[in-house]
């Protein structure tokens, strides 16, 4: 009942780390848009369709390459492109096509937007457009520059500090940052907030895998630290829904931020967990935390933190070790003490990176699926959970090493069968970009739990916490394959998209290899040193 109720409350929080994951999906779209005129209106031509106005004329709006024709009443007759605008010397009527002399001008004017599907968004808040284009698409990957750097930075704080301050110290930033992004005056303070964000968004992510890892047993630790991803993904879906029913920029951000409050206000209750306070030789905190646990479970007769600790001594006496390694204060460094553990970070790092590139990767094919854009998120947030229950299924039949191993491969199977596919078979492409992003998926679920039975207590969320900084790198390399068709024009970016996947293919092969050589952790109880 104790764990139950401590790991629902943690895990509730991790839907907030998933929600400002994505909230920048909706939040900086790009809406169709034309440079402004000086003056007002009188009609509106668009090929062979008139208009009184611009907003009856953005339905017929199909690339980015169309212009619009617009009379305004003093009688001047305007070319609007999307960033520039010109001037027709010779207005005596109003036609599409127009071969006189023109006045090029800059957009000076500001832009018009359409606003028949987002009536707000920030880059028509401060025009991120044409040539401030750059900083709309700098968004996300300052997002997860600031994941990447709060994985290493609260993941080592967690260890020197505990567990539980920096649940409670990144559950009220979530909160505090997540409303004050809503209430930013500019584009810079926009993205400083998130960047803050993306640190205590991300610090959570990875103390709340520790944390739950060592307050639930071996039992349920498998079902426990992979149904953590489902809430993650729960997360997502209520980006979709919000996003649908919120159109407003500021707005959405702000009911998206308010469903970490629940958490906030109960966060405090949340006790440290005993494998950190033993390692820390806080016997006395230990035992009063497992004294309530007892309660709570009603069990008559509570464990005895003095027995273990007799027990243990009495282990590293025969041994002939010394106690020096749990005080001592851990670092980085750690992680590569000897060429067995440095071996075993560099396979668990590139299993993070690459994970989290293919996830990106799959993603982006499947934002091609066309349709409401709403229902296809809802999806992609939808799909992972069937993934977490397979894959809790098989890390407890087959164990850990071996449901990592054929999923990475098959995962790059499914990448080189991918270049394969003629364009024209549409479902076939679309259910082998499904398959993948559910095989890497289960491998990405699979490593979180894996790292943390890996590394010892004393550098348990030092070690997650640089997994998660591999992770993150993949994320922020992922979004710059999006815009490599304005900037590398003789690449398709279907040609783009299968150079990514084949990448993630050779990376996916290689770490199911490197697999192969670390050892299983199923059923073992975790290491304190």
């Amino acid at each position: 009942r104790f764990q139950a109720c401590v790991y629902f409350a943690s895990v509730f929080q991790a839907m907030s780390c998933g929600i400002h994951y994505l909230a920048s999906v909706f939040m900086a779209v790009t809406p169709n848009f034309v440079c402004g005129f000086p003056g007002n209106v009188s009609s509106v031509l668009f090929h062979n369709s008139s208009a009184s106005s611009i907003e009856d004329i953005w339905t017929l709006w199909t690339s980015t390459e169309n212009y619009i024709v617009v009379q305004l009443e003093n009688g001047e007759i305007w070319e609007l492109d999307q960033c520039s605008r010109s001037k027709r010397e010779v207005s005596l009527d109003l036609a599409y096509e127009y071969k006189g002399n023109k006045s090029v001008f800059p957009c000076s004017d500001g832009f018009l937007y359409d606003d028949t599907k987002w009536k707000s968004t920030v880059v028509t808040q401060w025009d991120l457009v044409c040539d401030r284009e750059w900083l709309a698409k700098l968004i996300q990957p300052t997002f997860m520059l600031g994941v990447l750097i709060g994985a290493v930075i609260f993941g080592d704080i967690a260890d020197r500090l505990g567990r539980q301050r920096v649940i409670w110290f990144t559950s009220a930033g979530q909160f505090v940052f997540g409303i004050a992004v809503a209430f930013t005056f500019d584009y810079y303070g926009f993205v400083i907030v998130r960047f803050l964000l993306a640190m205590v968004s991300s610090g959570y992510l990875v103390v709340a895998f520790v944390y739950v890892t060592e307050f639930v047993g071996i039992k349920a630790r498998t079902w426990a630290s992979m149904h953590v991803h489902a809430f993650f993904a729960m997360g997502i879906m209520i980006v979709a829904l919000v996003g649908f029913f919120v159109r407003t920029w500021w707005v959405y951000q702000i009911f998206l931020t308010i469903a970490t409050l629940p958490f906030v206000l109960c966060c405090w209750m949340l006790p440290e967990t005993p494998f950190w306070l033993l390692s820390e030789e806080r016997y006395e905190d230990a035992q009063k935390v497992i004294d309530t646990m007892a309660r709570w479970n009603k069990v008559s007769t509570s464990c005895k933190v003095s027995e273990l600790c007799s027990v243990q001594q009495d282990d590293l006496a025969r041994t002939g070790d010394n106690d020096t390694s749990s005080t001592k204060k851990h670092t980085i460094l750690d992680l590569f003490c000897n060429w067995q553990i440095a071996r075993r970070t560099i396979t668990v790092w590139l299993i993070w990176f690459t994970g989290s590139l293919g996830y990106y990767v799959f993603s982006l094919s499947s934002v091609s699926l066309g349709g409401n854009e709403y229902l296809n998120l809802f999806l992609i947030g939808a799909v992972e959970l069937p993934c977490y229950i397979i894959a809790c299924l098989a890390m407890d039949r087959l164990g850990r090493r071996n449901t990592l191993i054929p999923f990475l491969i098959l995962s790059a199977l499914i990448c080189v069968l991918i270049m394969f596919i003629p364009q024209d078979f549409n479902i076939l492409i679309i259910l082998a970009n499904m398959a993948g992003k559910f095989s890497i998926g289960v491998a990405f679920g699979l490593i979180y739990l894996y790292t943390a039975e890996l590394y010892p207590t004393v550098v348990r969320s030092l070690a997650v916490g640089s997994g998660s900084m591999m992770c993150r790198v993949g994320s922020v390399v992922a979004p710059f394959c999006v815009y490599l068709r304005s900037v590398w024009i003789f690449m398709p970016l279907v040609a783009t998209v299968y150079f990514f996947q084949l990448l993630v293919g050779i990376m996916a092969l290689l770490s199911g290899i490197l697999t192969i050589m670390l050892p299983e952790t199923l059923g073992k109880p975790l290491t304190n040193t």
